[in-house]
């Protein structure tokens, strides 16, 4: 999954403003104890990000 991607269904979940706040603060376990975008700086892979928020705030599995 392209970065793109990933920034596109973080919009589509949460709108663009809830998106860009959960990538920068929202730590998640799931990844290392990293935010989102302190993952993808690291190298993490967005699909595995992605579904690290989608299993944090619940989204359902027909919008993974």
């Amino acid at each position: 999954m392209r970065i793109t991607t990933f920034r596109k269904l973080m919009a589509d979940e949460f709108g663009q403003v809830r998106a860009e706040m959960v990538a920068r603060d929202h730590v998640l376990s799931a990844i290392g104890g990293r935010t989102p975008d302190q993952a993808l700086e690291a190298g993490v892979p967005t699909k595995e990000i992605w579904l690290a928020v989608c299993d944090a705030f619940d989204v359902p599995e027909h919008r993974r």
